[in-house]
């Protein structure tokens, strides 16, 4: 298994305190829906990138992969899974 499929399959099975707070009880006209974030670039710019999207308080550091190295030289990536809700 991959460091990103690991990483997929780690988020899918648990929740994240910023995922509680974007889905609250759902009823049976709800259902929840995961969107996927990719995140890459350099190093600098991805985790620049996580920074700031914790400011802004849309997700914390935490909920964010490990860097992992891309196919291309001095690339990183990031992923996070996000459950939405959808009417």
């Amino acid at each position: 298994m991959t460091q990103v499929q690991q990483f997929v399959e780690e988020q899918n099975t648990t929740s994240s305190a910023t995922q509680q707070r974007l889905v609250s009880q759902s009823n049976s006209s709800t259902k929840r829906e995961p969107v996927k974030h990719l995140l890459i670039g350099s190093p600098k710019a991805v985790t620049s990138t996580i920074h700031y999207l914790q400011v802004v308080g849309y997700a914390s550091t935490g909920d964010w992969s490990p860097l992992l190295p891309t196919s291309n030289p001095g690339e990183v990536m990031s992923i996070l899974i996000r459950q939405i809700l959808m009417q």
